[in-house]
């Protein structure tokens, strides 16, 4: 690392500034970003990470300042122009067309033709075959891309790159959407292009990620750099408070209240598995949750986490058994009415496509679930919704410049706001939240943990289910550990820790 120190950077950032309409997204940034390192460009949604990464792929060709490729000043006029200078950027959002194949992917708009001016497939298809297997990707080239997981999709966009022989190399959020076996992939492909030369410019808000795969750091609070160095010599809360102005520990202030009367309580419930019905999804699982109590579930991936709550919820009647009490009433729950009458409401773990409708606005995503509370006589008030929106706007302190804008227009943090103030309008007694802080920043991570302390403090009952065990620990009153549909763990906060926990996760079946 010391010797790296040395080396001469590819792309230096120089003074920059960026405005919108007299509204400054970047004010005089400075950065560098070396050859053969993997740098991490960190902050909050608004930091102006988005934009700097435009600036430097040339999106945006009207700034203030200088950026240097190579030692020499740059503009580029367009993306294409950047990637042919070896700067290219994977978006978060994948560029891909569907219904093409992956070598027409690859190449589109920079095709092979032949002599005759025809397109070259049989070359294209060679080089697209070649670029996979570098990638380890076993897979036809002639495949479309809609017949592929995302994880695949995300390393075809890496091919893509690799294409134009990359020199930066941009990733935004490039693990927000797939497994954890296709992440130990992509880092082994980072490490290979790390000792190829390339420079990685890695954006994420998983924090622990970034310890594994990033050499140095690079902090923007507010559209100004606040912080860099090497990722060796910072650690987790140092990050985080260059990240939000203020130390993480501070503003969680996690109270207990798991004294009051009992809510939910579960006996034997189990969730026979609908394509295999000798194994069960959720196994014979107990528990109670009380007035005030956060209940953490942890876990596995496979561990029946997600599966649980859907049970509790009336997802899959016709493979659930046991017994389900709430408030020391047995309940049946046949279908998610039921389970709304009941007094609980989940807040699922993909937002886009469980929780929101995403080219509706926050006013109607907002009132979905308890139209009865807006409507007269089968007719939706306009006037309640708008209320009732406005409410939630206010009191969970989304962001957003009206309530009638669409919500696939907000960042990550202030969509998973809309699905909470969804189901929290229905006025539920437990709050079932499953992975509520994935894809979302540190500040808005913060702002959900307090909302969910100051919704225990109000009497609710909130069962969170999270695959980060820092999270776990710091919003929970009791936990529970989950391993193969089992429960294989009861703790308390007082005695849990990272490797009691991982412990309990790690039991196998007998």
């Amino acid at each position: 690392m010391e010797n790296k120190k040395q080396i001469k950077p590819i792309l230096e950032i120089c003074n920059v500034s960026k405005d919108f309409s007299g509204v400054y997204a970047l004010r005089n940034i400075d950065m560098q970003i070396f050859p053969g390192m993997v740098t991490a460009v960190i902050g909050e949604n608004g930091a102006g990470k988005s934009t700097l990464m435009k600036i430097i792929s040339g999106v945006h060709q009207q700034y203030k300042g200088n950026v240097w490729l190579k030692g020499e000043a740059t503009s580029f006029k367009n993306p294409k122009e950047a990637a042919e200078k070896g700067v290219v950027i994977i978006h978060q959002e994948l560029n891909l067309i569907p219904h093409l194949s992956i070598t027409e992917n690859l190449f589109l708009g920079n095709e092979i033709t032949g002599k005759s001016g025809l397109l070259d497939y049989a070359q294209m298809h060679k080089k697209a075959k070649e670029l996979l297997t570098r990638l380890h990707l076993n897979i036809n080239s002639r495949t479309a891309i809609n017949q592929l997981r995302v994880g695949q999709q995300q390393m075809v966009e890496i091919a893509r790159a690799l294409l134009f022989d990359s020199k930066v190399l941009i990733m935004d959020e490039p693990t927000s959407a797939i497994s954890d076996q296709e992440v130990e992939l992509l880092f082994k492909i980072i490490n290979d292009l790390k000792t190829r030369g390339v420079a990685v410019v890695y954006i994420s808000h998983k924090l622990n990620e970034l310890f594994e795969i990033a050499d140095r750091y690079e902090v923007l609070r507010d559209g100004q750099k606040v912080g860099s160095g090497l990722m060796m010599d910072t650690n987790h809360d140092q990050l985080v408070k260059m990240m939000v102005g203020r130390d993480l520990a501070s503003v969680l202030n996690k109270d207990q209240h798991c004294d009051g009367d009992e809510l939910l309580r579960l006996e034997n419930l189990c969730l026979q598995n609908p394509e295999n019905k000798r194994d069960y999804l959720v196994d014979g699982v107990n528990f109670s949750l009380h007035k005030g109590e956060v209940l953490g579930v942890c876990g596995l991936m496979g561990a029946g986490r997600t599966e649980l709550l859907e049970a509790i919820f009336g997802l899959h009647p016709k493979y659930v058994s046991g017994k389900i009490f709430i408030e020391n009433k047995p309940i049946k729950i046949s279908n998610v009415n039921d389970a709304i009458k009941a007094g609980l409401a989940l807040v699922p773990e993909d937002r886009k496509l469980q929780g929101l409708i995403m080219n509706m606005d926050v006013e109607k995503n907002t009132s979905l679930a308890c139209l009865n509370k807006v409507s007269r006589y089968n007719f939706i008030s306009r006037k309640k919704e708008k209320a009732l929106s406005r409410s939630y706007i206010n009191s969970l302190n989304t962001k957003v410049p009206s309530p009638n804008i669409e919500v696939n227009k907000l960042s990550g943090g202030n969509q998973q706001k809309v699905v909470i103030a969804k189901w929290l309008a229905t006025n539920p007694k437990i709050l079932l939240l499953d992975e509520p802080t994935r894809g979302i920043d540190v500040g808005a991570k913060i702002e959900i943990y307090k909302l969910i302390n100051d919704l225990a403090k109000q009497g609710m009952g909130i069962v969170v289910v999270s695959s980060e065990l820092p999270e776990i620990l710091a919003v929970s009153d009791n936990i529970l550990v989950l391993s193969e549909s089992k429960l294989t763990g009861e703790f308390s906060r007082s005695e849990a820790s990272e490797e009691i926990l991982m412990h309990a996760a790690l039991i196998e079946k007998e």
